[in-house]
């Protein structure tokens, strides 16, 4: 073994040790916070880097269906919360105005501006910003829902 491939070898046992320092930092400090052990954190992991290599490979990624599912899904869990209790009930039209936006509009845009970006190159800090509009918005929402949705 040559000093390159020796080289080549170390930086990538640094860039999985930082990865995997990352994830472990995260589930303390999540469990530090909340005292619940976030297990889907590695999914999110996961959504991120195969959603960049779908849009580096110039497809459109499949993870855009799942942001605009979920939001589909948290604003009707939302709108039903609300609808049930009368304290809510008073501020609904503004409440749902905003649920809306945040649970509809926003990720059908994310959504639609993925699809656009079907084969087309793009920047890598575009395709790392469009990424990150389709994953982190996943964290929340699935925060918001109940457990039998992602148990």
């Amino acid at each position: 073994m040559d000093l390159s491939i020796a080289a080549i070898l170390a930086q990538d046992g640094i860039t999985s040790g930082a990865i995997y320092a990352l994830l472990a930092l995260a589930l303390v400090l999540v469990f530090s916070v909340t005292r619940v052990i976030f297990i889907p954190q590695g999914e999110f992991v996961a959504y991120g880097a195969l959603t960049l290599a779908a849009i580096q490979s110039g497809h459109a990624p499949q993870s855009s269906w799942l942001l605009l599912v979920m939001g589909v899904l948290t604003f009707i869990y939302e709108t039903v919360t609300i609808l049930r209790s009368a304290e809510l009930r008073r501020t609904a039209p503004r409440r749902l105005a905003v649920l809306a936006g945040k649970y509809l509009v926003f990720p059908l845009a994310v959504h639609l501006l993925a699809q656009n970006f079907d084969g087309q190159t793009m920047p890598m800090l575009a395709q790392i910003a469009l990424t990150l509009l389709i994953v982190i918005p996943l964290g929340p929402m699935l925060y918001r829902l109940p457990a039998p949705w992602y148990c």
